[in-house]
């Protein structure tokens, strides 16, 4: 990312149900919103057993305003409903970064 100031970090983290139908295709969908909304920076995600997803944000304004969008609004209930056992969702500002990447 390589923010010179510092941002914030939603970091959501999630078990799923065995109905997991639409899921990844919402997921796509949400990311690709995500992207287009202003204060977005970036994305990071994994999952296995326990999924983590990190999204970044120029600011608390920012984030409050994807929450609120429509259709993201629609997918996390969607997510309550069918494809979640359990979800934590934390916010936390970023204050610097480093990074390590070997020499190919």
């Amino acid at each position: 990312m390589k923010n010179s100031k510092p941002y914030y970090a939603v970091i959501f983290t999630s078990t799923q149900t065995e109905t997991i139908e639409g899921y990844s295709e919402m997921a796509v969908k949400m990311e690709n919103l995500a992207k287009q909304q202003k204060g977005f920076i970036g994305i990071d995600s994994a999952r296995n057993e326990v999924g983590i997803t990190v999204s970044y944000w120029e600011s608390l304004e920012a984030i409050k305003n994807w929450k609120a969008n429509t259709d993201h609004l629609f997918a996390q209930q969607k997510g309550r409903e069918q494809w979640y056992n359990w979800y934590n969702v934390k916010i936390c500002k970023v204050e610097r970064e480093y990074e390590f990447m070997k020499d190919l």
